[in-house]
């Protein structure tokens, strides 16, 4: 870890071997991965690898304490029952706004891809970018109980593209394709508060992969693709195409009443000339645009989410618990709490702070982390084993709120036994405004059963769930307005978070940690912790 400085932007910011976005990291399902993060920088670092790694998962105060100042440790994993596209990131406080790289998981050697090989593979990782400090910009909107600032841009691979000030023009990210072959273009959305359209002007993308799992391939003009999510798809370049350029671009899909940076970033797909069809420099080349949806164009976020399905294959088979051990059903969403400044002045709405929480429950971080404290029996004063399974209270979700919108803060999680199948409905809440939530959950794939629009209804709406080919991933968007079911099967021992990958909402407290117990066999069971676990 070390700060460099952006060239046009005159900012410092935190990065890993000085680049940004950082290094990729390419595995094969089976490999053992080592990295060796040494901290340079003045901030604590934690590194999250969206990998089912115990030790090594890396949320700070969930699965280990930061690595401070001067310190470093050994993240030691072994990539299982994922091929496709993930990503690392900064997983403390906002440092994930550079902190940030692909990991490309290819399949075991000699198995092929259950699609065309792609004549060339290509990561593209949306980013978000401020030109202010973002650790200030968080600390104060958490001070004051407002909305942060938004960001000023968003970029692709780290360039902002040709739509925006100081020196766009030039940081503009290039793609060189040739005539008739397919790429595949490995999707990442690592901006912190911004799920985004993605197109290419006149070309057409088959998805094949979501988050690391193969999926039924299907043809788009638009990827709509949230924080944290990985999309694979492949592009079939078109017959050559002299003088003409297409602009790759992708701007928000936005669906709450707070305001959000409403800007496009843009790359820019060109085809290779060969020596006969060179142009002079006198040529004008024509530069497409593609056409995005609305910012808030939720029937299309929908039809898009609703044709994500596994291969179900018989070498792929859709492992959907059939049986049910545990159900939950969990509210998610903002509300508000009275403020608590010292000077009694609070910048939510009517002199509120604004607060999010699961099932009412504002997640306090702790001090030392939970995995710690769970793996040394020393859990009293860290955590309280009493996560709600249901909301305290019943109310129209969807509808007029509560007349008390606080929210309770606390540390506490769920307990599973070990292989418990868990069902987990997810509930937007339109208590501050209804508004879609990216939920990631640490340690798992989990299957998506059904989503749906206003209040879930356990009486009908299971009916309608899909226990055939549901995709499989590790985030998924919670309906604005709406639910979204998912189950997974509880069988990798530890501490595992669970939150909204909108980076702000997780700094409200929109977040829960699951403990899952040990087996019986010694395989199913959590392992001693590194030696070299960092300390809080």
């Amino acid at each position: 870890m070390q700060n460099v400085t952006r060239l046009c932007q005159s900012k410092s910011i935190v990065t890993v071997n000085g680049q940004f976005p950082g290094p990729t990291i390419t595995a094969r399902e089976g490999d053992r991965v080592v990295v060796k993060v040494v901290n340079h920088v003045q901030y604590n670092v934690s590194i999250h690898w969206q990998l089912r790694s115990g030790w090594a998962d890396g949320p700070a105060y969930i699965t280990q304490c930061p690595i401070q100042t001067g310190q470093s440790y050994v993240y030691n994993f072994t990539v299982t029952a994922q091929r496709g596209t993930l990503f690392w990131h900064a997983h403390i406080s906002w440092l994930r706004v550079t902190l940030y790289g692909p990991i490309i998981v290819l399949p075991k050697k000699g198995v092929p891809y259950p699609f065309p090989q792609p004549y060339k593979e290509i990561p593209i990782i949306f980013g978000e970018w401020w030109k202010a400090d973002t650790e200030t910009v968080i600390n104060q909107a958490l001070q004051t109980g407002g909305a942060p600032n938004i960001s000023d841009a968003f970029t692709i691979n780290g360039l902002t593209g040709p739509f925006y000030n100081n020196c766009s023009a030039k940081d503009t990210f290039k793609l060189k394709v040739k005539p008739e072959k397919i790429y595949m273009l490995r999707l990442i959305n690592a901006a912190l508060n911004d799920e985004l359209f993605f197109s290419i002007a006149n070309h057409t993308m088959t998805v094949v992969d979501a988050d690391a799992v193969y999926v039924k391939p299907f043809k788009t003009n638009i990827v709509l693709i949230t924080p944290g999510q990985t999309t694979n798809v492949l592009l079939k370049t078109k017959k050559h195409r002299p003088n003409t350029a297409f602009l790759m671009e992708a701007r928000p899909y936005a669906t709450g009443p707070a305001s959000f940076d409403n800007s496009t970033t843009a790359g820019i797909l060109e085809y290779h000339l060969s020596s006969n069809n060179a142009t002079n420099n006198n040529t004008k080349i024509a530069l497409l645009k593609p056409s995005l949806p609305k910012f808030n164009d939720t029937v299309f976020a929908t039809k898009f989410s609703k044709k994500l399905r596994s291969l179900a294959s018989s070498k792929f088979p859709a492992l959907v618990p059939q049986k049910v051990d545990r159900r939950f059903f969990f509210t998610v969403g903002l509300g508000l709490n009275p403020c608590s400044s010292p000077n009694k002045t609070c910048q939510g709405p009517n002199n509120t702070m604004l607060t999010a929480s699961i099932n009412n429950v504002s997640f306090v971080m702790p001090n030392t982390a939970l995995l710690q404290a769970h793996y040394s029996n020393q859990s009293k004063g860290v955590y309280t084993a009493d996560f709600p399974a249901n909301p305290p209270f019943k109310f129209n979700y969807t509808g007029n709120p509560p007349s008390n919108p606080a929210a309770a803060a606390g540390t506490r999680v769920a307990v599973l036994p070990f292989n418990a199948s868990v069902e987990v409905v997810l509930q937007d809440t339109s208590i501050v405004g209804a508004e879609s939530h990216p939920l990631h959950l640490h340690g798992y794939n989990f299957f998506v059963l059904g989503q749906g629009f206003e209040n879930f209804d356990p009486n009908k709406d299971p009916a309608k769930f899909n226990l055939v080919d549901p995709v499989e991933r590790n985030t998924v968007g919670v309906p604005s307005g709406g639910w979204v079911a998912i189950r997974f099967l509880a069988d990798n021992p530890g501490v595992w978070f669970m939150h909204c990958h909108l980076e702000v909402h997780t700094s409200w407290g929109l977040k829960m940690a699951w403990v899952v117990m040990d087996g019986i066999r010694r395989n199913q069971k959590l392992p001693p912790p590194p030696k070299d676990l960092p300390k809080c």
